[in-house]
């Protein structure tokens, strides 16, 4: 790091995923950051109190990638419901599959993190859900969708389509036929919350 660049969180992020990208998790710690960084370890904790701590910001931003992705489908209200959750979906999955093919062992490193952090990754599953009901709650209001309890039904979809954003899944989301299983449960999916008389 040149001596005039401020030492900042972000960038403390950005050099701990290429650390964490080159040793993996068991091995990266916050001597390699701080090295990464041409700073002492001293700099790197008054940042980031421990190494859990920096692990767990280093797991938020990159889960965060993804719903801030799926946050601008979300609040897209030129679009209709339907087309919105249909995109939203596609995208989440489109999403983890990127994660998981680009980068086999940045992802591999962040299942181990993911596994770490549940507090992080609870956080992250509930704003996922949250974006969902607003979604279905958006359908609801304009008669396209059925849903007495939108986040409750928000919290099935989600369920049901696990095994196209579930980390734990990944060596099926590149199977042939994967793309066909996928658009077919969300055809079911926009059939069943359809209210009655629409298409």
């Amino acid at each position: 790091m040149a001596p005039s660049e401020t030492l900042t969180a972000e960038r403390i992020l950005e050099a701990t995923e290429e650390v964490l990208r080159r040793h993996g998790p068991a091995k990266a710690t916050v001597v390699d950051v701080a090295r990464a960084l041409g700073v002492s370890h001293g700099s790197v904790y008054r940042h980031f109190r421990t190494k859990a701590a920096l692990r767990e910001a280093v797991t938020k931003r990159w889960l965060d990638r993804t719903s801030e992705t799926l946050s601008a489908i979300t609040a897209d209200e030129s679009r209709a419901p339907e087309t919105r959750l249909r995109d939203w979906l596609a995208a989440l999955f489109d999403a983890k599959r990127r994660k998981a093919g680009d980068d086999p062992e940045l992802f591999a490193t962040y299942m181990v993190l993911t596994g770490e952090t549940g507090e992080v990754v609870g956080e992250h599953l509930a704003d996922l859900t949250g974006q969902l009901t607003r979604i279905i709650e958006a359908g609801v209001a304009s008669g396209v969708f059925t849903a007495p309890h939108p986040g409750t039904t928000a919290g099935a979809v989600f369920q049901a389509t696990g095994r196209f954003h579930d980390p734990g899944y990944h060596r099926l989301w590149e199977r042939p036929g994967a793309q066909d299983d996928f658009t077919a449960l969300v055809d079911l999916l926009l059939r069943g919350l359809r209210a009655q008389g629409q298409g």
